[in-house]
């Protein structure tokens, strides 16, 4: 119902829309178990103005007779305001409509059923570990939307308390309607439980993440291997001769022998296999075909820490993402050939990027930062990328020459 001053007044399905919100914050489920100071519940009615009264009056009946017989069909409560008005007298006006419990505001949302069911989960929770029932309490719609599966997940829980650091793959797990596909897809749920109910030493903090998820908690996972080739033919990974173009394990490279350790002093990154296979010699260095995101197999070669780094990705928004991810890792890397100067020079052979990153990257130095500034919000053309197998190889020998 619209006033002649167009100001909304409460109508039913503002109060609906108030109370889903209430709902999506998780509020009425959480005090429909626990006392939280939010019921009674008194919604606040927006009424019309004294002006509108005056010039407004016969749609101001309307509006009280509307909010009257709402009040009366859903059996609630409605507080009225004494208004004196001085030309019509005094008037009373609906100003408060008021909910006793939580049960009456998802019944005027139709959640009757989903309130209950909460309770029930909440309940159920409860008889396993105080912690998990905190988790409930805290993520009420994120439970609900997990009620088919709750059992099998707090069954889970129980099986880790158990078996901290169980050692065996995710297909091992023996717990009735559980598999490695079903923790698979609740791993993000699965975590933060996981981190409420284990005790410290059954949590390893080198791992995070969907990709960590097996590590953190002491699961076998498949081996995180690198590829890497050492760009002097001195430095031998295998018991071989000559150049070496090597997958291995990662826990292989970290206890690499410490001869081997001693002749490695630069580190590469690379995006691009091309590039790879075509990257040019050079004394005590070490080449590592990156994967795109995720740096979990090389956080784990300690010794390369104390190396110089240089990373050599995409000239896009993407490029520079991966580059700030590795510099949590190893902070000390730099980049190259990922500058203006470069960009320029090969405009000829500028694409275009699918999809670009926007958020911002604090690891980055003043030039990186301005030249990801200039892909982000497109200040040479939309989307505009320069993929690095682009670039020229006599630019790349020119960079190594100054930094060998």
């Amino acid at each position: 119902m619209q006033g002649s001053s167009d100001v909304k007044w409460t109508s039913p399905d503002d109060i609906k829309a108030q109370l889903e919100r209430s709902w999506l914050r998780g509020d009425i489920c959480r005090a429909s178990v626990r006392d939280t100071g939010d019921f009674p519940l008194s919604i606040a009615l927006r009424q019309p103005s004294a002006k509108v009264m005056l010039d407004d009056f016969s749609n101001m009946q309307d509006w009280v007779k509307l909010m009257r017989a709402y009040a009366q069909k859903k059996q609630l409560k409605l507080a009225y305001k004494p208004f004196n008005h001085r030309s019509l007298g005094q008037q009373e006006l609906p100003s408060h409509l008021l909910l006793q419990e939580p049960q009456q505001a998802a019944k005027l949302i139709a959640k009757t059923q989903l309130l209950k069911t909460f309770a029930h989960l909440y309940q159920k929770t409860g008889n396993y570990a105080d912690s998990l029932q905190a988790w409930v309490l805290k993520h009420p719609i994120k439970t609900l939307n997990l009620a088919a599966q709750w059992q099998q997940i707090l069954d889970l829980c129980v099986w880790m308390q158990a078996n901290p650091q169980p050692k065996i793959y995710l297909r091992q797990v023996d717990v009735a309607g559980v598999n490695s596909k079903f923790i698979e897809q609740h791993k993000k749920v699965l975590a933060a439980l996981f981190d409420l109910i284990l005790p410290v030493f059954a949590i390893d903090d080198d791992f995070s993440g969907a990709a960590g998820f097996a590590r953190r908690y002491g699961f076998l996972d498949k081996p995180l291997m690198l590829r890497v080739r050492p760009l002097d033919v001195h430095i031998t990974l295998l018991a071989c001769s000559g150049h070496q173009d090597v997958m291995l394990e990662a826990k292989a490279l970290a206890s690499m022998h410490s001869d081997v350790q001693a002749q490695i002093k630069t580190v590469f990154v690379v995006e691009n296999e091309i590039n790879y296979l075509s990257f040019p010699d050079m004394p005590n260095a070490l080449l590592v075909f990156g994967s795109g995101y995720g740096f979990e197999a090389l956080k784990q070669v300690k010794w390369l820490a104390t190396r110089r780094w240089y990373y050599w990705g995409d000239l896009d928004t993407h490029g520079f993402a991966i580059l700030e991810q590795l510099r949590c890792t190893f902070s000390h890397v730099s980049s190259f050939l990922m500058d203006k100067a470069t960009f320029m020079r090969h405009k000829h052979a500028w694409g275009k990027e699918p999809k670009q990153e926007k958020k911002d990257l604090i690891h980055l130095s003043e030039t990186e930062s301005e030249m990801y500034d200039i892909l982000r919000f497109n200040h040479l053309g939309e989307g505009l990328r320069l993929e690095q197998e682009r670039i020229a190889y006599t630019n790349l020998l020119q960079v190594l020459k100054d930094i060998n």
